[in-house]
C-alpha cells in the first residue's frame, strides 16, 4: 500500500522526467537565420490634402465664399473619375483675424492692432486613384480658390498583396542561407522549429510640403507631367530557426 510519503515521491519523480524530457527537445541543435525581402511596386493612386480659406468682416460672407470655392472643387473632383465617398471634408475653422497676427513680438509693437475680419477654411481630403490626372485637377482646383495643397502621398492600393509577397520571398531568403551555412559543416536541415516576423517596412513616396507653387506653374503649360511617383519599396524580414540534421 502506497504511504502519502511514497505518492508525493511517485509524482515528483513522474513530473522531473516530463520537464528533462521536454528540456532534451528543446535543446536539439537548431541553426537560427533571418531573411529579408524587398518588392518595389509604381503607386496606383494618390492622397492629398486641399485647403480653402476666405477672410471677410462678414463671418457669413467668408464662409459663403469658402462654401462656393468647395462646391467648385468637389465639382473638379467628379469630372476627374473622383467618387463622392473618396472626397471628406476633414478640417474646419472660423477665427478672427488681425493685422498683427502674423508680426513678431516686436513688430506688433509698432503696429495698431485692427481687426481684419473673420478667416473661414476648410481642409478636403482626396484620394485619386487615376494618378495621371493629378496634374490637370490639380491645376483646376488651384484656379478655383484653393490656397495650399498638402500631405500628398503615393500609395499602393495592393499593399496587403506585395506585403504577403514579401514575406515569401523572406522565408524563402533565410531557408536559402540556412541550407547554405549547414552545408558548410557538412549537415543539413530540417523542419523549421520557430518564425518569427520582424518589423515591415513601407515607407510611401510622400510629398509632406506645400507645393502650391510648383504646382501653379504647370497651368498653362503643354509639356509632360511635372509628378514624379517613383517606386514604394515593401520589405519584409523574417527570423526562422531550423532544426539540424
Amino acid at each position: 500500500m502506497l504511504t502519502m510519503k511514497t505518492a508525493l515521491l511517485l509524482i515528483t519523480f513522474v513530473t522531473f522526467q516530463v520537464q528533462a524530457h521536454a528540456q532534451n527537445a528543446n535543446d536539439r541543435p537548431l541553426i537560427t537565420v533571418s531573411g529579408q525581402a524587398e518588392v518595389r511596386v509604381p503607386p496606383d493612386e494618390i492622397v492629398f490634402n486641399l485647403s480653402v480659406e476666405s477672410v471677410d468682416k462678414n463671418m457669413l460672407t467668408a464662409k459663403n465664399q469658402t462654401d462656393a470655392s468647395v462646391r467648385e472643387i468637389l465639382a473638379i473632383a467628379r469630372r476627374n473619375n473622383v467618387k463622392d465617398e473618396e472626397v471628406q471634408t476633414s478640417y474646419i475653422s472660423v477665427e478672427p483675424r488681425y493685422n498683427v497676427d502674423d508680426l513678431d513680438y516686436e513688430q506688433r509693437r509698432a503696429v495698431k492692432r485692427e481687426f481684419v475680419g473673420y478667416r473661414v477654411s476648410k481642409t478636403i481630403a482626396v484620394r485619386l486613384r487615376d494618378i495621371t490626372r493629378f496634374d490637370a485637377l490639380l491645376s483646376d482646383v488651384l484656379k478655383a480658390g484653393v490656397t495650399r495643397v498638402t500631405n500628398v502621398e503615393f500609395r499602393d492600393s495592393q499593399i496587403r498583396k506585395h506585403r504577403d509577397q514579401a514575406r515569401a520571398m523572406a522565408i524563402k531568403a533565410a531557408q536559402e542561407k540556412a541550407r547554405l551555412l549547414a552545408g558548410e559543416i557538412g549537415q543539413g536541415i530540417g523542419p523549421a522549429y520557430s518564425i518569427t516576423e520582424g518589423t515591415s517596412d513601407y515607407p510611401p513616396r510622400a510629398l509632406n510640403q506645400n507645393v502650391v507653387g510648383v504646382a501653379a506653374s504647370l497651368s498653362g503649360q503643354d509639356s509632360d507631367s511635372a509628378i514624379a511617383p517613383g517606386l514604394i519599396s515593401i520589405t519584409a524580414q523574417v527570423t526562422v530557426s531550423f532544426r539540424l540534421q
